[in-house]
């Protein structure tokens, strides 16, 4: 018997999550734009967690946060390619964390996004990344992230 194809959508599911409707813009944009092959992304922030890490939230709050963010993004991604087996790469993430000034563990925060990009690609989701603070974002949602992707032709 052959092997089952574990495309993204399934490990979505083994996972427990997923994929919903694109999140509508809040501003005079796109969720995305497509150049060749690389498709890059709004930023996208969440619902679920409000507030500054190191003062409302932790670092634990902010992974989470990270994760649904990235959730959103791999929305975005679903809505214009159709099939998340179409990712050749992902080439770099931008994870920007609502935080006091004394924060410093932007990088925690920001591995739940890098952490879901793995478990759902493997080494196709592995990528460049910067994490930074931020003095305030949108709606005073915790995180926000955008991505670079290289998809087929």
């Amino acid at each position: 018997m052959g092997q089952k194809v574990m495309t993204p959508e399934v490990r979505l599911q083994n996972l427990g999550l997923e994929l919903s409707p694109i999140r509508p813009a809040v501003g005079n944009y796109v969720s995305h734009v497509k150049v060749g092959n690389l498709i890059y992304t709004a930023g996208q922030g969440v619902d679920e967690y409000h507030g500054k890490l190191g003062r409302d939230l932790e670092v634990i709050d902010g992974y989470h946060a990270a994760r649904i963010s990235m959730l959103n993004l791999l929305n975005v991604l679903k809505f214009e390619l159709g099939e998340l087996n179409k990712v050749k790469r992902v080439v770099k993430i931008l994870g920007m964390v609502n935080c006091t000034e004394d924060f410093i563990d932007q990088p925690k925060v920001i591995d739940g996004a890098s952490d879901l990009l793995v478990d759902v690609f493997g080494e196709k989701g592995r990528h460049a990344r910067s994490a930074v603070g931020m003095a305030q974002l949108p709606g005073g949602t915790a995180i926000e992230i955008e991505m670079i992707v290289e998809v087929e032709g």
